[in-house]
């Protein structure tokens, strides 16, 4: 089953190719050239993304209309791109998913409509994807990919939250952020410190040359007796301790950058290994922009060795939007026979819970 992703969610045009062996459900059997190398071969065979950070970054931040018609320009391209580094053929593809949602509306239409034309035009079946399931997927992407059942730490740029998998489409939410997303409050750090667009790989930057312990910042519900996140408090801390500091100081602007990850990170680990105490699972898996974080990763690895625990990451280049998560959550839904988009549709706001199981 050969299976083309789309992802156009927001500011990043993302296409890949996957395959896995087995058929699809409902589709035609592909037809393997031996003259291309990658015809046969399972996995993900090719992926490509153009992100439009440094458009947006005029902006300081994501401008629906301008993403939306850069989608339309990058989207054919990236197709015939993805197309000629796997060795393979239109008539080839299998399956299309696209990202149905939540995301930008002109943004999800584009790859909605680009999906279902196609897979129109080939006879093959269109399924919509949802986002975030792709992140919670992709870590299945890894050369030791985690065995289901496991426990997520999604954290991306609008989402903070501990998921409960025990297999595709079996999802159970354990804790979310109450107000600002981790990332969400990466950015808005960023704009404090006069960093930019987009802020959390900035600040990241910013805090290695930080000295732990100079300035400090609380650690919002890290002693709650539930699993949920809040980070808008600790983004007004931040901003706060700027005004009594000179952040015309270079060392003094690290400081705040590494004391405001280390909050993070002290969080986001703590938390994730409560959810993990609370369900009695011993696998880990980190899933989003944020998840990329280096300091995170390295907390989180010194935890599961002291407690005997697995973590598991996605690559660093499949942390951010992209194609091949969502052709990886499709092909694994066509492979359980899901319902085919019968006309291309999107949803904005979409619940992860409100996902069917596969």
């Amino acid at each position: 089953m050969l299976v083309l992703g789309i992802e156009t969610s927001c500011d990043e045009t993302g296409v890949a190719l996957y395959r896995l062996a087995e058929p699809c459900v409902g589709a035609a059997p592909g037809h393997p050239n031996p003259d291309r190398p990658n015809s046969d071969r399972s996995g993900l065979l090719a992926q490509a993304l153009y992100s439009q950070v440094q458009m947006h970054a005029e902006y300081g931040g994501v401008v629906p209309e301008l993403a939306s018609r850069d989608h339309i320009r990058r989207l054919l391209p990236l197709i015939r791109q993805v197309l000629g580094e796997a060795g393979c053929s239109l008539e080839q593809i299998e399956g299309i998913a696209f990202t149905e949602g939540p995301g930008l509306a002109g943004a999800l239409l584009v790859g909605a409509s680009v999906a279902s034309a196609l897979a129109y035009a080939l006879g093959v079946p269109a399924i919509g994807v949802h986002h975030l399931e792709g992140h919670l997927l992709s870590p299945l992407l890894a050369e030791a990919a985690p065995a289901f059942p496991f426990v997520a730490l999604l954290v991306s740029g609008g989402h903070t939250q501990l998921m409960q998998v025990d297999g595709v489409g079996r999802y159970r939410l354990l804790g979310e952020t109450v107000d600002d997303a981790a990332g969400e409050a990466f950015d808005k750090t960023a704009q404090i410190l006069g960093l930019g667009y987009p802020g959390g790989p900035a600040v990241s930057r910013l805090a290695e040359a930080g000295r732990p312990g100079r300035i400090k910042l609380p650690r919002p519900m890290l002693t709650s007796a539930d699993l949920n996140f809040s980070f808008s408090g600790l983004k007004t801390a931040v901003l706060l301790a700027a005004r009594r500091q000179d952040l015309t100081d270079v060392q003094v602007r690290a400081d705040l950058a590494r004391a405001f990850q280390d909050a993070i990170v002290e969080v986001l680990a703590a938390k994730a290994l409560a959810a993990l105490d609370a369900t009695g699972l011993q696998r880990l898996v980190v899933a989003g922009g944020v998840g990329a974080n280096r300091q995170l990763r390295e907390r989180l690895r010194a935890a599961a060795q002291a407690s005997g625990c697995e973590v598991h990451y996605p690559e660093p280049a499949l942390c951010t939007d992209n194609g091949a998560m969502i052709a990886l959550a499709g092909a694994l839904r066509l492979r359980h026979g899901a319902a085919h988009a019968r006309s291309f549709s999107v949803r904005p706001r979409w619940e992860l819970d409100e996902v069917a199981p596969a």
